[in-house]
């Protein structure tokens, strides 16, 4: 479970991520939004990279990604 994979800290910044990422996004509380933003952020946390700002990052880059692929999918 991720609770035993991470220490306090680096809970509370994930969660923080999390939270400020799907804020400040159209539809960023949908629950598929929520998740595939999290699975990003939790991939973070693993490699070692664990500071508010890594993961908030983490979490934007997973956005973009996301914002590019389905432009391109609206293009065709």
């Amino acid at each position: 479970m991720i609770k035993e994979q991470f220490d306090s800290r680096t809970l509370a910044a994930m969660d923080m991520a999390l939270d400020q990422i799907c804020q400040a996004m159209p539809h960023g509380e949908e629950h598929a939004t929520r998740k595939y933003v999290a699975r990003h952020i939790i991939k973070c946390a693993e490699s070692g990279r664990t500071t508010l700002t890594e993961l908030t990052a983490a979490g934007q880059d997973a956005l973009d990604k996301a914002a590019l692929a389905k432009r391109a999918v609206a293009a065709k």
